[in-house]
C-alpha cells in the first residue's frame, strides 16, 4: 500500500508560478507532534520563571516583616527593661512604707520573679520556639511580661494592705495626747503617792500640776469627743475628752470651759482657760491621761519638743 501524501499548492500573489509541494503523512504527524512538545515546553517553561519571581518577591517581603519585627520585639524588651527597673524602685519604696506601717517586709524572692511561672513551654511558645530566633525573643518578652504582671499585682496588694495599716494607726495617732496642753512650768509630777497640798493626807497623783497665768489657753492635746464639761467636787470646772482606742484625758481647775459635752475637738483647739476653781491653790492646770481606765504619766506621750517650758 502506497503512503498517503498530501499536496500544498502555494500561489504567490499577483503575477508568479504557483509551487506545489507534496509532504508525507509521517512527516506532517511528525511535526505537529514536535511543535506541541515545544509548545508545551515554552508554557512550562514560562510558569516556572513566574513562579521563582513571586517566591523571591514573597520572600523579600517576608524579610522585610521579620525585620520590622524584630525592631519591635527590641524596643518592647527596652520598655519591659524599663519597666522593671520602675517596678524595683517601687518595692523599695513599699518596703519603706511596710515598715512605717509596722508590717513585715515581701519576701524578696517573690518580689523579684513574681508568683509561679509556666513550668513548660506551651503548645503556642513551643511553635514559637520552633521559629527561631524571633520565635525565642518573642516567648523571653512573653515570660518577662508575665512576671512583671504577676510583680505589679503583688505590689498592689502590698501598698492595700500598708495604707490600710496607715489609715488605723494615723486615727491611733491622732488619738494620742501628744502635746502639752498649755504653757507653763511643771509644779507637781505624776505620782503613786503624794501629799495633798490643801487636805494634807497622802494620796496618789494621777495627773501633772502645771501652773500658768489665769486665764491661758487650755489645747486637746488630740482629737477626740467631750465626754463631760462640767463641775466636779475637788476638780472644780473640769473637762473630759474621749480620744477613743482606750484613751482618755481630764483637764481640771478650769476657770471658763469653752466646749461641751458631745462636741467634737481637734488636736489643738482650745478648749477651756486656766483657773483655781475647785481645792485649787492658784491658777494652774491639772491634767490627766488615763489608758483603759488606768492612770498614766502624761509625759509618757508628750512629744520632746513640745515638752513644758
Amino acid at each position: 500500500m502506497s503512503e498517503r501524501k498530501w499536496t500544498v499548492v502555494v500561489v504567490p500573489p499577483g503575477v508568479g508560478a504557483s509551487k506545489v509541494i507534496e509532504v508525507s503523512h509521517r512527516l506532517l504527524k511528525t511535526a505537529t507532534g514536535f511543535g506541541t512538545v515545544v509548545a508545551l515546553g515554552a508554557l512550562v517553561l514560562g510558569y516556572g520563571l513566574v513562579s521563582r519571581s513571586l517566591n523571591l518577591r514573597h520572600a523579600d517581603q517576608l524579610e522585610r516583616q521579620n525585620a520590622a519585627l524584630a525592631e519591635e520585639l527590641t524596643r518592647l524588651h527596652s520598655q519591659l527593661s524599663s519597666l522593671s527597673d520602675t517596678l524595683r524602685t517601687i518595692a523599695l519604696q513599699d518596703a519603706r512604707i511596710r515598715l512605717l506601717a509596722n508590717l513585715e517586709p515581701n519576701d524578696p524572692g517573690v518580689q523579684q520573679a513574681g508568683i509561679g511561672g509556666p513550668s513548660s513551654p506551651s503548645a503556642e511558645s513551643a511553635s514559637l520556639m520552633s521559629a527561631g530566633v524571633l520565635g525565642r525573643r518573642t516567648e523571653d518578652i512573653r515570660v518577662d511580661l508575665g512576671a512583671l504582671i504577676r510583680r505589679a499585682n503583688l505590689l498592689a496588694a502590698s501598698f492595700n494592705e500598708a495604707h490600710d495599716s496607715l489609715e488605723h494607726h494615723r486615727d491611733r495617732l491622732a488619738a494620742m495626747p501628744s502635746i502639752m496642753p498649755t504653757t507653763g512650768w511643771l509644779s507637781s509630777a505624776f505620782a503613786s503617792m503624794r501629799e495633798h497640798p490643801i487636805l494634807h493626807i497622802a494620796r496618789p497623783h494621777e495627773g501633772i500640776d502645771v501652773t500658768a497665768p489665769m486665764g491661758s489657753a487650755i489645747q486637746s492635746p488630740a482629737s477626740g469627743m467631750v465626754a463631760k464639761a462640767g463641775w466636779e467636787t475637788g476638780y472644780g470646772n473640769v473637762v473630759e475628752i474621749d480620744h477613743g482606742f482606750g484613751i482618755q484625758t481630764r483637764f481640771a481647775h478650769c476657770s471658763k470651759l469653752l466646749v461641751h459635752a458631745g462636741e467634737r475637738v481637734e488636736r489643738a483647739e482650745v478648749i477651756a482657760e486656766v483657773g483655781n476653781t475647785g481645792l485649787a491653790t492658784g491658777p494652774h492646770l491639772h491634767y490627766e491621761v488615763h489608758v483603759n481606765g488606768k492612770a498614766v504619766d502624761p509625759l509618757k506621750f508628750v512629744l520632746p519638743d513640745v515638752v513644758v517650758d
